[in-house]
């Protein structure tokens, strides 16, 4: 019988190492557009990225962290039992959000969420979408679109039976909210700025 033990550590490292590549800065670099943390809210992620105005790169910030998530959550749940792409799929979030090669100040996560629910339940990223673009229609603030849509995918796969999924996406929802916490406080304040407001 092949020993699995050790897949587990290995799942959630790979996905930290992959969740820790600062695309947003790397191509804000790349493109002559500065260091995307001395740029409005100084997140690395799409959000950001986009207040330099450059649609281009912010779409490749966000596709490329939302794949960062996916890819090595795919590779563990075609290969090894569901535990280790759920840890792959937590490694991925908190190597985005707290990644080692930037003093652990990285960004939010929602791409990397998207990313992570596409990769462990397809129909439950579509879900995430559609929220998070209902609301921003409605209210405008990108910020209050996410936590919408970070508590609607784990209802949603609670519902329809998808528990151990669920419970990933519950607590890729707290660390999101977490470290959403001073968009939180703005939100209450009535200060969050709107989308297309610096």
């Amino acid at each position: 019988m092949i020993d699995f033990s050790y897949i587990l550590p290995l799942a959630f490292f790979v996905g930290y190492v992959s969740g820790a590549v600062p695309y947003g800065l790397i191509f804000t670099r790349l493109s002559g557009l500065g260091d995307i943390r001395q740029i409005g809210s100084g997140n690395i992620g799409a959000t950001n990225v986009l207040r330099t105005g450059n649609k281009k790169v912010a779409a490749a910030t966000l596709l490329t962290d939302a794949l960062k998530g996916a890819l090595p959550v795919i590779f563990f749940n075609i290969y090894f039992p569901q535990e280790a792409a759920a840890l792959s799929a937590i490694g991925a979030f908190l190597g985005h959000v707290f990644p080692v090669w930037l003093m652990f100040k990285g960004g939010k996560g929602i791409a990397v969420f998207i990313g992570v629910l596409f990769a462990l339940h397809w129909h439950a990223g579509f879900v995430f979408i559609a929220v998070w673009a209902a609301t921003a229609y409605l209210f405008r603030i990108s910020s209050l679109s996410a936590l919408f849509a970070c508590i609607a995918a784990p209802a949603y796969l609670y519902v329809f039976g998808e528990t151990e999924i669920a419970l990933v996406a519950l607590v890729l929802a707290s660390i999101s909210f977490w470290a959403h916490r001073d968009n939180i406080k703005r939100i209450l304040s009535r200060t969050e700025p709107k989308i297309g407001e610096q």
